[in-house]
Order: structure tokens, then C-alpha cells, then sequence
């Protein structure tokens, strides 16, 4: 790799991978993952992460020493990012030269696209990354660019064929068809370059041994262009075959280059016929009928247009008028004139869903006529030549159902005759220019009841012929409505179907909204809705008030506020007409569409108390829920913080069964957006409680985004309502997620703010609990002597001497005790932490002190035994999947591990500390296991590598202003300078024990005495 200061060794080939694919996608972020994915496609090992982060260091000490200071390769939480520009690139380069040539082209300016040609193709000096061990990732991109060289090279000999400089491009096709003798675009282009001078004996034989070589290779015969040439050849009676070379333009076979505006001949070309016919089109609706005129008449279109241009049929109309099925039903009608291929994509422009984007849905196409992934280009231009080059060779019908816009499709017309493009809309497209649309109307009383009788019985609809009729009328004469309520006539064998028409006719507003003239999508869904028994209806509209994606059973009872049974069947009934879907038992989603629908009619039927009574009953079963929960993980008082009131409904937590962390596991989405719409909802008193209720679980599986996302939103609500107590307690564990996340001062912010509520409240044990909390913001912002100070005073206030609040404050001062290098004070302070979790059989207080007390041995040099206790406390957090401070055990596991000498295994615990810190967003972790890693690092011999992990800690301990590890770092730092630089290694210790005392920690001790060494110690030390 050449760069502007010189040479980079790219290392090993698993480094040269690393590099290859950072450099393929300049100036993004490429993360661990798709890293590991690409160097093991089939089995990663264990060390795998590991292996990467040292690949990723090697390279960017590299590039440090070529361009100090220049951050070419820049390490994130989630991977790495090479900064440098498209241009710096050699292949960017090139395929910006082959796109820029394509245009100028384009425009007939031949002697500037060659130029551009000739540098662009001069750039290649060999394979691309030959030598590099490939993935998927970078074999698709190396295929891609291979393939654009060929087309790069193509193109130049055809632009110098054309002006009139053919004997340059005749050694340049020969080279290329002897490495690719099945191009059949190389095989015509070398026929016209030696018919131009003049050799028609060898364009013949040019023709014979591509001929010979597809028959031999592919048993195929040469594709209509080169045998149209051949022919053109021979005829030179008629006219002139280089006249006819001339105006030949390059057929849109996947072995070759084309432009717009070419011929194309009607029947399938060489390389369709041998790709095999492929049809993606859905079973055509067995229930299909009617629509004889409108299909007719797009047969007819297709036949007067499809020899000079492609065929485009645009079908809108309202949802439910049968758009799709007649589309489908016209493409099944045409695949034996169009055989080679029928295809079809949702483009979901009208389903709830994102609509798909163009590359996308041209992926799915290209991948539906069988072109490999990794042959599909990424930019939207290529994937559009690449769509209409396959289409070329082929005699297509392809679908586009349920399109957003104009926009959206017009990156997927055919642009050459020989396929048939189908698009379906409920709206009308703009653009496009093709023709007006066929907008579909309603029904024929006719059609109506051939289609009733398909779904429900001839025998049922020929019996009731008035009745019938009236339920088609009563279905807007829409397909889709008719065919719901044969479903349900069929399901429902002991109905009569004058029975369904009065079902139908029920209610003065029940049918207006299936008329004809209105056509609206509320008129589709009407006709399963207003069937429904008045439990479903209510059920249906009260639905769409629960803000999460999906809910339980026994939340939409609440909700409804039905009795258990009512509303069991009342589910049941929705299920049946299809208007909510059972994902997995006892768990309900509506689509989006049915949801809006949903809640119009709750604001149409439902007057605002009744919503708001609504919302509140789901509330409060969800608070009572979670709490029970939370009272598995807080035992003894978080009811008494959280004080809700007695659930309004005691049977409904009966019928979900006992608490389970699970289930608040499973329901976790739905109860985080459950706080956001009681605070919106003006439910504020539930908003700030189930905030709370949610806040251990969310801790102890790091999911710090939701406790900042809930606890914000309880912030707010508690102080709308003006409860004190409340906005207390959303401060305080707003501070708990900030901590962890390695944001100091907003949780100093918070916790200040807590404590002086609860000061002026006289809440002494929340004073307590908070000062216990600023304990550890103070020892994470390096005041040592502030954390130790305010943490024996709380301890030794008799006011919060109870229960949960010792077991706050105890951890908190005895981490603040050992920091100061207080060791046996900090043991005595953890084991009172441990006897009171083992009497409370609190088994996260005893996990938490285990790993505590295992700390402070392995800074006591007791490393066996601290061994013993660390991995004790994470068998303990195995058990009971409490993943809290699970980073910190595993750095202070792999300390005792490396004074042991064994390095392997410390290594791998350092690294998979930082690798779960970084996952879950704490900063502070993760630059404690940088300094430890460095530290093993240095004692395995490998130096470098260690100072790239203790510079790594110090830029992240100086971003989230954590001093303890910037020091550390620093002198981590100096040990590495003092081999070889004396003056840099002084300046970072002097740095270092600047911080250290300051701080009064124990690591000023050690740095002091090295700073009192004469450097002669010091290079002796080092050598």
C-alpha cells in the first residue's frame, strides 16, 4: 500500500484482509463483526474479536509511523474507520474514470472517453488483492471490479473501432479473449475491428472460434448479434457488413457491455435460454373472477407495443378492488409469450411498512433471475445496468405490486423491448410516462356473485340468490370484502346467508361506508369490523390506544376492560376476521394500517374520559405487574418507594401467573413505550412508578437506554405532578445510567438534586441512599477523599442504618476505601456487604460483594484466592443472568491471572472486558481493561502492542474525564517511552503522579520511586 510518506507493509494475511476490506469502504465504519464475518466465513474461533482488535492495532501503528499525528485508521466502540477520501483509492479511481467515459459516450465525445479509457484501464497492474485471503465481502467486491475492467476494456476497443482505430483494439480483445474466451461482446467487438481493416477472412475465423469455444465449453451456439454479423459478412451483396458493424450495438448479455437505444431481437438470446426459465409470480387467486374486459384490454396493449418498446401497465385503484390479483392473473396470461421469466416484489408502498428502496428492490430482482449476490453492485446506477443488461437478454413479465411512487419505480422500467412491466397502486403515479393508468372500479352484481359463490358454496349462494346479492352490495361490490364474507359464510356452515346479509345491514353507518363512490380503505376493513360482536368492537378500537408493537393477553384485557372470558373470546373473534394477528400464543400485533383504522373509530365511538379510563387500567395492571417483578430483584423496598396504589383489577395478575423476570424480559419493549405514553397521556403518577419499576432490570442487563429514555420521561411527569418524592427517585437513577455510561457530571448533576430534595423533605433514608450513590461519582471523577468522606458520614448517620440503603452504601464506600489503597479497611466494609446480602438471601448482593472482596485480594498480591471468589461471583451471575459489573470481574480475574504468569488466559479475560464494556456502553470499564490489557501485554514481551492499548485507554479516560485511568494510562505510558525515550517517559509520569496525588492513591508510591531513579536505573531498567 503506497502512501504519501511511503510504503505500508500490510503484515499478514489475515492483517491484509483487515486492511482490504477498511479500505473497500473508505471513510465508513466497519465494525468488529463484519470484520470477523469476512477473515472466518464459516467458524470463527473464540479468539476471534481478540484477533481482530490486534490486526486493526498492528495497522494503526503502521500507519502512525508512516503519518504521526494523521489518525488514518480510527478505532470506535463498534469497529474502525480508515479516513481517507474515494479519490485516494486506485479502483475508486478507476470506476469513476469507466462512469465518467460511459457519459462522454453518451454525449459521442470518442477521443476524450478513450483518454479517460486508457487511464482508467491503465490503472490495473494485476487481480485485484491477489494474494489476500477473500470473504464474502471483499469476493463480491473484487468480482464486481473484475467484471467493470472487462466492460472498461470492451469499451475502449469499441471506442477505438469507432474512431477508426481499430488496430490498436485487436491486440487488446485478442489478450482478453484468451483469458476470457466465452465474452461473446469481445468475440463481435474483434469481428468489427478486423472487418474495419479490411480482413474478412479473419473476422470469419474471429466468429468460428467463438463459436467453437461456446459450443465446446457451454454446448450453446453463438448469440443472435455475433451470428447477425456473421451474416452481414457474408452478404456483402446486400450491404456493406462494416456499415452494419457500425451500427451493431453490443447486446445486454451478462458477458456484455451495452448503451441504450440498441436493437433487440424478439426471441430469447444465447445466454437467457441457457440460464433457464425462472417465475416468481404467486399461485394465481383459484377464486379468480371476472375483470374479462380490463385484462383483455392489457393483453391488447402488450401486443401493439411490445415490438417497439417495452410494455408498461400501470393498475391503481382503492385497497380491496382486486389490483393484484388481476395483475397477477394478467402475468400468468402472458408467461408462455413472455417465457424466460416472471417475477414479482412488494414494494410495500402502502402496508405499514418502510417501502422498499430502489436498490433494494433491484437486488431482489437480479438475485430472482438468478445472478449470485456477490455479483450485484452496491450504487443504484450499477444495479440499474445490471437489471436492465439481464433483461436484455431475456422475454420477461415482471410485477411491481403495491408501488408508493413514481419515484420508486422508475428506477426499474425496462428500457428495451422484450418484457412487460406490471405496477400496482392505490395511488396514482406520477412520472413515469407510460400511459394513462387502469383504474379499477367495483364489481358487477354478476361478478360479485360468481366470486361469493367461489368462496362460500355454489349450492349455499344459488339457494339465497337475494340474499346473496344484497351481501355483495353490502361489500361495495369489492373483491376483497366479498371474499372475507364468503370466508366467513364458510367457516360458519350452520349460517344461512340471509343471516350474514342482516349482520351486514346492522347499524344506519355500518354500510356507508362500502359504497362504490367512496371506496376507502376504512370501507375494506368495515366489513370485518362491524360484523363483530360489541366486546370484539370495543376490544378492536381500544387496541390502537396501547403505544408498544405488540401485547399480551391479559395487557388487552385490561385494556378493554372486559371480563376475562368476554374478552378471550372477543380476541379470538379478531383473530378469525383477521383483523389482529396471534405472532405467538397469547401475544397479539395489529398491522399498521388496521391500527390507524383502529383508532379512528376510538375517537369517533369512544369519548376521551373513556380512552384516557382505558389507557389508565392498562397502566395499571403493567405497574403492578412489573412490580412483582421488581420486588424478585429489589426485595424489602422498592414498594415502599414506588407506593402504588391497590390494583384497580387483582384477578388479572392471577391470570398472568407468578412474577417471572421473563416475562418482563419479553414485555420490556412494550413496557418502555408503556412510560412514554402515560407521560404523554397525562398519567403521570404511572409514568414515573413504572419507570422505577423497570429500572434493576434494566441495569442489570445494561440496557442504560432505556433506563435514560424512562427515567426521562418519569423526570418529566414527576415534576408536572409536583410529587417530590418522585423527582428524587427519576434523578437519582437518571445518575445511575449516566454513571455507567461515562457521563460524570450530568449524574453529579442529578444526584445533587436528589439529595438536596431529600434534604429539604426530611427523607433521610433517601439523603442516605443518595450520598451513597455520589460516593462513586466522586471516586469516577478522581475527588477520592470527597467519596470517602461523604460515604463514612452517611454510613455513620443512624437515620439510614436499615436494610437496602446499607447495602447501597456499604459496596460504595469499600470501592472508594480500596481505591485509596485502604485494603483492609475496604475488606472489612466489603464482608459487613456480604454477611448483610447472605441474611437477606439477596443473591445479586452477594455476586456483587464476591466479586468486591476478590478485587481487594488481587491488589493484596492474595491472587489464588481471588481467583476463587471472582469466578464464584460470575458462576453466580451464570445462574441467575445478572450481567452487572460482569466487565469488571473478568479485568480484575484477569490481573490475578497475569501475576500467576498465566498471560494467555489473562489476555483473554482483559479482552473480553473490554469487548462486554464497549457493548454495553461503559466507558469507564472499558478504559480500566486498556490499562490491564497494556499491562499484560508489556509483561508478555509484546511492548508496542501495549503502548497502543495504554494510548487507547488515555484518549478514552481523558474523553469521559475519568482521572484515575488517565494515570494509569500515563504511566502505563512511561515505562514504554523509558527504553527508549528517558525524556518523553519522565514527562508522562510527571503527569501521572500529578494526577495520583491529587487523588491520594497508592499508584503515586510507584511513580514516585521511578521518577527518583538516575537515568542511568532507568536504561538499565529498560534494556
Amino acid at each position: 500500500m503506497q502512501l504519501s510518506a511511503g510504503s505500508l507493509h500490510p503484515g499478514t494475511p489475515k492483517q491484509q484482509t483487515v486492511l482490504a476490506l477498511l479500505v473497500a469502504q473508505p471513510g465508513q465504519l466497519v465494525t468488529v463483526e463484519d470484520l470477523v464475518d469476512e477473515l472466518w466465513p464459516a467458524e470463527p474461533p473464540r479468539s476471534a474479536v481478540a484477533n481482530v482488535r490486534t490486526y486493526a492495532a498492528n495497522l494503526r501503528r503502521n500507519f502512525e509511523a508512516l503519518a504521526p499525528g494523521a489518525e488514518v485508521l480510527v478505532r470506535h466502540a463498534s469497529g474502525y474507520r480508515l479516513q481517507v477520501g474515494l479519490e485516494q483509492i486506485d479502483v475508486n479511481r478507476f470506476e469513476a474514470e469507466y462512469r465518467q467515459a460511459r457519459v462522454g459516450l453518451d454525449d459521442g465525445a470518442l477521443d476524450p472517453t478513450a483518454e479517460l479509457l486508457e487511464r482508467a484501464v491503465g490503472r490495473w497492474r494485476g487481480p485485484m488483492l491477489a494474494g489476500v485471503p477473500l470473504g464474502p465481502v471483499l469476493t463480491a467486491r473484487t468480482v464486481a471490479a473484475e467484471e467493470m475492467r472487462l466492460l472498461a476494456v470492451e469499451l475502449l476497443a469499441d471506442v477505438w473501432t469507432r474512431s477508426g482505430r481499430g488496430e490498436q483494439a485487436i491486440p487488446l480483445l485478442r489478450e482478453l479473449l484468451g483469458l476470457h474466451p466465452l465474452r461473446e461482446s469481445a468475440h463481435l467487438l474483434l469481428m468489427r475491428a478486423l472487418y474495419q481493416r479490411g480482413d474478412r477472412a479473419e473476422a470469419v475465423a474471429a466468429y468460428r472460434s467463438a463459436r467453437d469455444a461456446l459450443r465446446g465449453q457451454l454446448g450453446i451456439e453463438p448469440g443472435a448479434e455475433l451470428q447477425r454479423f456473421r451474416r452481414a459478412v457474408d452478404d456483402a451483396d446486400e450491404r456493406q457488413p462494416a456499415a452494419a458493424g457500425q451500427q451493431t450495438v453490443i447486446p445486454r448479455t451478462r458477458a456484455g457491455l451495452t448503451r441504450p437505444g440498441g436493437h433487440r431481437p424478439a426471441a430469447p438470446t444465447a445466454s437467457a435460454e441457457r440460464s433457464g426459465a425462472v417465475n416468481w409470480l404467486p399461485r394465481p387467486v383459484t377464486d379468480f373472477v371476472g375483470r374479462g374486459e380490463t385484462t383483455e384490454r392489457l393483453l391488447a396493449e402488450t401486443r401493439r407495443v411490445e415490438e417497439l418498446t417495452s410494455a408498461v401497465h400501470v393498475i391503481d385503484g382503492m385497497a380491496g378492488s382486486g389490483k393484484t390479483a388481476l395483475a397477477v392473473h394478467v402475468a400468468h396470461r402472458l408467461a408462455a409469450r413472455y417465457p424466460d421469466a416472471q417475477l414479482f416484489i412488494d414494494l410495500r408502498g402502502h402496508g405499514g411498512e418502510e417501502p422498499v428502496e430502489p436498490t433494494g428492490a433491484l437486488a431482489t430482482l437480479l438475485r430472482q433471475l438468478g445472478v449470485p449476490g456477490q455479483q450485484i453492485p452496491a450504487e443504484l446506477a450499477c444495479r440499474v445496468e445490471a437489471w436492465r443488461r439481464e433483461l436484455a437478454g431475456r422475454r420477461c413479465v415482471v410485477v411491481l405490486d403495491n408501488a408508493a411512487s413514481g419515484e420508486q419505480v422508475r428506477p426499474l422500467l425496462p428500457v428495451l423491448t422484450g418484457t412487460v412491466l406490471i405496477v400496482t397502486s392505490r395511488r396514482r403515479l406520477t412520472g413515469l410516462d407510460v400511459g394513462p393508468p387502469e383504474s379499477l372500479p367495483g364489481m358487477t352484481i354478476e361478478e360479485g356473485l360468481a366470486l361469493l359463490a367461489r368462496a362460500a358454496g355454489a349450492d349455499r349462494v344459488r339457494a339465497e340468490p337475494e340474499a346473496a346479492a344484497a351481501v355483495v352490495r353490502r361489500c361495495g361490490y369489492l373483491p376483497l370484502a366479498i371474499r372475507l364474507a364468503g370466508s366467513r359464510l364458510a367457516r360458519r356452515r350452520s349460517w344461512r346467508v340471509a343471516h350474514l346479509a342482516e349482520l351486514l345491514a346492522d347499524g344506519s353507518h355500518a354500510l356507508g361506508q362500502f359504497s362504490e363512490e367512496e371506496r376507502t380503505l376504512a370501507g375494506v376493513f368495515a366489513t370485518s369490523y362491524e360484523p363483530l360482536s360489541e366486546p370484539a368492537r370495543r376490544m378492536f378500537r381500544m387496541l390502537s390506544l396501547h403505544p408498544g408493537n405488540k401485547i399480551d393477553f391479559v395487557m388487552a384485557v385490561a385494556l378493554a376492560g372486559l371480563p376475562i372470558d368476554t374478552a378471550s373470546r372477543a380476541l379470538d373473534e379478531l383473530v378469525d376476521g383477521y383483523l389482529i394477528e396471534e405472532v405467538e400464543t397469547g401475544r397479539y400485533r395489529m398491522h399498521d394500517l388496521l391500527r390507524q383504522y383502529s383508532s379512528e373509530l376510538s375517537a369517533r365511538d369512544d369519548s376521551a374520559e373513556t380512552r384516557q379510563s382505558a389507557l389508565a387500567e392498562l397502566l395499571d395492571f403493567a405497574l403492578n405487574a412489573s412490580l412483582r417483578v421488581a420486588e424478585l430483584l429489589e426485595p424489602d423496598f422498592i414498594r415502599d418507594q414506588v407506593a402504588p396504589p391497590p390494583p384497580r383489577r387483582p384477578e388479572l395478575l392471577e391470570t398472568a401467573g407468578p412474577p417471572s423476570v421473563d416475562w418482563l424480559a419479553r414485555e420490556r419493549a412494550e413496557l418502555v413505550a408503556l412510560v412514554a405514553g402515560a407521560q404523554e397521556a397525562g398519567l403521570h403518577g404511572y409514568a414515573w412508578r413504572l419507570a422505577r419499576c423497570l429500572w434493576r432490570f434494566c441495569y442489570i442487563r445494561a440496557y442504560f437506554d432505556d433506563i435514560l429514555l424512562t427515567h426521562r420521561r418519569g423526570l418529566a411527569a414527576a415534576e408536572a405532578e409536583g410529587d417530590a418524592h418522585g423527582i428524587a427517585s427519576m434523578n437519582n437513577y437518571l445518575a445511575s445510567a449516566y454513571v455507567r455510561t461515562g457521563n460524570y457530571r450530568p449524574a453529579l448533576d442529578h444526584l445533587s438534586r436528589a439529595a438536596a430534595l431529600a434534604e429539604q423533605e426530611g427523607d433521610s433514608r433517601g439523603l442516605f441512599r443518595y450520598r451513597a450513590n455520589l460516593v462513586v461519582v466522586y471516586w469516577l471523577r478522581g475527588d477520592l477523599r470527597q467519596a470517602v468522606a461523604v460515604g463514612l458520614e452517611s454510613l455513620r448517620d443512624p437515620r439510614g442504618r436499615d436494610g437496602h440503603d446499607i447495602s447501597v452504601g456499604l459496596p460504595n464506600v469499600g470501592l472508594a476505601l480500596a481505591a485509596s489503597g485502604r485494603y483492609q479497611d475496604a475488606l472489612r466494609v466489603h464482608r459487613l456487604h456480604l454477611y448483610w446480602a447472605r441474611i437477606s438471601h439477596s443473591e445479586f448482593h452477594i455476586l456483587n460483594a464476591l466479586s468486591h472482596i476478590g478485587g481487594v485480594k488481587v491488589r493484596l498480591g492474595q491472587h489464588r484466592q481471588a481467583i476463587r471468589l471472582l469466578r464464584a461471583s460470575l458462576a453466580l451471575r451464570d445462574r441467575t443472568g445478572h450481567r452487572y459489573a460482569e466487565a469488571e470481574v473478568r479485568n480484575d480475574l484477569g490481573a490475578a491471572f497475569r501475576a500467576l504468569g498465566r498471560l494467555v488466559e489473562a489476555q483473554r479475560e482483559h479482552e473480553l472486558a473490554r469487548t462486554l464494556a464497549a457493548d454495553s456502553g461503559e466507558r469507564h470499564v472499558e478504559a480500566a481493561a486498556l490499562n490491564e490489557l497494556g499491562r499484560t501485554l508489556a509483561v508478555a514481551g509484546r511492548v508496542d502492542e501495549s503502548a497502543e492499548m495504554y494510548a487507547a485507554a488515555l484518549r478514552l479516560a481523558t474523553r469521559i474525564g475519568h482521572p484515575y485511568e488517565q494515570g494509569r494510562a500515563l504511566a502505563g505510558l512511561a515505562e514504554h517511552f523509558a527504553r527508549t525515550e528517558p525524556v518523553e517517559a519522565r514527562r508522562h509520569w510527571e503527569r501521572a503522579l500529578a494526577i495520583f496525588r491529587r487523588m491520594g492513591v497508592p499508584e503515586r508510591v510507584e511513580v514516585e520511586r521511578r521518577l527518583a531513579e538516575p537515568p542511568a536505573v532507568e536504561r538499565q531498567r529498560s534494556r
